[in-house]
């Protein structure tokens, strides 16, 4: 009876190794190719079961003004969007590039969360993903207008969107560029001032 045992836990441990890694040999481990749906579906519930339970029941301490959305707005562009797009989407060169892909935040599956998993997402990040650990010690009120900002995604409007684009991170030509627009609206040269920068 033992014998049997032995072999029964040797072929489920074959099949559990076996079936991971034909699967990889066959598909490869290429993050251009659209993950199926049940690495989707492993992907989260891998990101449910690592947030902590205590976190689930805890509310938004911080009380939503318009000064803290605003603010809110301006980090979510500076440091989230080049991964989630300014209207939370996902849809970003970066965002596409990611495996997982970075997820559209309008929808369920991040606006489901409560407040406490999504702060804990924000502060600790997502292991196996591109979601980086953004928590600092003594800013954590930072995350928790960003969860205010989150829940705003889906009624983000135009004007607001456009307002963003002001804080998104820019590689240099397009600092240049911008620099460019802002010194002929203010009514000087873009020529001088690109010949000003040459000479230094």
């Amino acid at each position: 009876m033992r014998r049997w045992c032995w072999i029964a836990l040797g072929g489920l441990l074959l099949l559990g190794i076996g079936l991971p890694a034909t699967y990889l040999l066959v598909g490869g481990v290429s993050a251009r190719s659209e993950p199926p749906a049940v690495e989707v579906q492993v992907a989260r519930w891998l990101r449910s079961v690592a947030i902590p339970s205590s976190a689930n029941p805890i509310t938004n301490p911080l009380t939503l003004t318009p000064q803290m959305l605003s603010t809110a707005m301006a980090h979510f562009a500076d440091h989230c969007a080049s991964c989630h797009g300014n209207d939370g989407s996902g849809d970003t060169p970066l965002g596409r590039s990611l495996y997982p892909r970075a997820p559209d935040m309008r929808g369920q599956a991040t606006q489901g969360l409560t407040d406490g998993e999504l702060f804990y997402i924000i502060e600790n990040g997502v292991r196996l993903t591109g979601m980086p650990a953004w928590g600092t010690p003594g800013r954590r009120e930072e995350s928790w207008e960003l969860v205010h900002f989150i829940r705003r995604l889906p009624l983000l409007t135009a004007e607001e969107k456009a307002k963003m684009r002001r804080f998104n991170p820019r590689g240099l030509e397009a600092w240049r560029e911008f620099q460019g627009e802002q010194e002929f609206l203010r009514g000087g040269s873009v020529g001088g001032m690109n010949d000003e920068h040459e000479a230094h």
